[in-house]
């Protein structure tokens, strides 16, 4: 792109950037899903998205409209993806390691009108736990809207499978819906969207309350995805193995669109990652870009089929979720052959990418900083005190301006107000330095945030959970290191006077309930709490004693390193 030229997805709906890529590339592999036996072409998918689009129309999806999706990485989930984005209804990602009490929260906060979802994951019955919510389900007829009392938005139930539970449709039921939508009527909707509508909601928790839903627009989204892409110096000769989850960021942005906008090919090795299938995928089509947090680098190289596989092909990839230490970034480069590994930066808010590394960047750069900006994007550091612009080198509040800053948070208008500022600034709540060189090091979190394995864990979230337990009196969760995770959960807890419980019925109250990466993996019963004159509990001196405790020291060193 020459420089000072605008990209060309500037300006575009997702569903155009589609169509422009099936008519420049038609030919070339746009998914492949090894799992499946599912392979398209860009005009087969193309295709396959009109039938998935009037099929949405057939079942009344207006413009704006919320359509959940609850799966792990599956073919219809990308066919969703773009399909919704084709006839202007808005999808809403929900994590596949959701249970019943989150998966309840996100559809009757997001509105949504439609949920799809998939039969079950890793012993989850997904069926089971959408009828625990929405009770009158089993009775109803899918054919007609719902009438469900907790859920008054919802009016349809679909499986992705065509084994569907009572009350839900089928994925070819439901694809029988479009049969009877022309595509000049497809092409009347396509005609009513514009780049700056809102596209996808994806929900990532704060440091107190419920999750918030991040409305993005086809152009943050599209945008960052191109910027993304050509860090990484993408063509249509591409093939980016992409093994982390759709439903996040990472999956659906950096991933499937960037893809698309490219003419790069999709390859999905599995559903959830498995090392094992990661490397098979690799060799077995040619990826030249890998995509994943440090602990699945790590299980890549760990993995014992690795040293026989040819990865040869691969050239770049991204490495994001949480910093990468200096021996795993010299095994990926070394071992992988990926010496083009780039690091990506960013939030959720931020549509999700803030800085990368560029492909060819020095490697103290790629595990000691996140990079420079993306085009388009103005950063800066300012002191959280007074919201001052802080000099090269001081450590401050890392804030963002520009096409990757969100709509907002959906239905929250006081939090959208305290994350954007009256200037437009997106407030990260990361601390970070800038660089003479002009990239970036991220030194902590102003948020109470903890990252476990590249999953964003908001400890309130969790307290407020088990503060329903009928014998919890006062709850405090904080972050810990750990040597494969990188962090993890510990909980402090005090029991109602006269009451009793053991780390056993804490964990089997969370069973069910909270994503399993949400459960503390270590829980303490205490009488008391550290706290300040005010009666503010001191998380840090919780983490302090848990640390020493548990002999975490080294994993400490390591993380601040």
């Amino acid at each position: 792109m020459p420089d000072g030229a605008a990209p060309w997805v500037e300006g575009l709906t997702i569903g155009n950037v589609l169509r422009e890529t099936a008519r420049r590339h038609p030919d070339r592999p746009a998914l492949v899903f090894r799992q499946f036996n599912y392979h398209r072409t860009y005009s087969q998918f193309d295709r396959e998205v009109d039938e998935v689009a009037r099929a949405l129309l057939g079942l009344g999806i207006k413009k704006g409209e919320q359509v959940a999706l609850w799966a792990t990485n599956w073919p219809q989930w990308v066919l969703l993806q773009f399909a919704t984005a084709r006839i202007g209804g808005v999808l809403v990602n929900i994590n596949p390691a959701y249970r019943a009490h989150e998966l309840a929260y996100v559809v009757r906060q997001s509105d949504s009108v439609a949920l799809f979802l998939i039969d079950s994951f890793r012993g989850a019955d997904y069926f089971a736990m959408c009828g625990e919510i929405i009770p009158e389900l089993p009775a109803a007829n899918p054919r007609q809207p719902l009438a469900a009392a907790e859920s008054p938005r919802l009016r349809n139930v679909v499986s992705l499978t065509d084994k569907p539970a009572a009350g839900m449709l089928g994925w070819k039921e439901f694809l029988k819906l479009g049969h009877t939508v022309s595509e000049q009527a497809l092409a009347a909707r396509e005609g009513e969207l514009s780049a700056t509508d809102p596209i996808n909601i994806q929900y990532t928790s704060g440091t107190t309350g419920f999750p918030k839903g991040a409305t993005l627009a086809h152009r943050n989204i599209l945008l960052n995805a191109y910027y993304v892409g050509e860090c990484q110096q993408f063509t249509e000769r591409d093939a980016i193995c992409i093994s982390v989850p759709f439903y996040h960021c990472f999956g659906c942005v950096l991933g499937t669109l960037a893809a698309a906008i490219y003419g790069a090919a999709m390859v999905a090795p599995y559903e959830y990652f498995k090392p094992e299938e990661c490397l098979a995928a690799i060799e077995a089509h040619g990826a030249t870009a890998v995509y994943g947090v440090p602990t699945m680098y790590i299980a890549m190289l760990d993995h014992p089929t690795r040293p026989n596989r040819n990865l040869s092909s691969l050239r770049t990839g991204i490495m994001s979720g949480s910093p990468c230490p200096l021996e795993v970034m010299q095994r990926v480069l070394n071992e992988m052959g990926v010496k083009g590994v780039t690091i990506a930066y960013g939030l959720t808010e931020a549509s999700p990418v803030i800085t990368q590394t560029r492909i060819d960047a020095p490697i103290d750069l790629r595990v000691k900083t996140v990079g420079q900006p993306l085009p388009g994007l103005e950063v800066k550091v300012v002191d959280p005190g007074n919201g001052k612009t802080l000099p090269d080198g001081e450590q401050g509040e890392l804030c963002m301006r520009g096409h990757g800053v969100m709509l907002g948070y959906y239905n929250m208008p006081e939090q959208t107000a305290r994350t954007i500022d009256k200037e437009g600034w997106l407030h990260s709540g990361d601390l970070a330095t800038r660089m003479p060189n002009g990239y970036y090091r991220i030194t902590g979190r102003i948020k109470d945030m903890v990252i476990r394995g590249g999953e964003n864990i908001y400890p309130r979230e969790i307290e407020e959970f088990l503060y329903t337990h009928p014998a919890v009196q006062d709850v405090s969760v904080v972050g810990v290191p750990d040597p494969k995770y990188i962090e993890e959960l510990a909980a402090w807890i005090r029991l109602k006077p006269g009451q009793s419980a053991d780390e056993a019925a804490i964990r089997a109250f969370c069973e069910g309930q909270l994503a399993r990466f949400k459960i503390p993996k270590y829980i303490r019963f205490v009488t008391e709490f550290p706290q300040t004159v005010t009666g503010k509990i001191q998380k840090f001196k919780i983490r302090e004693t848990m640390i020493r405790e548990l002999g975490l020291d080294d994993a400490a060193e390591r993380e601040m390193a």
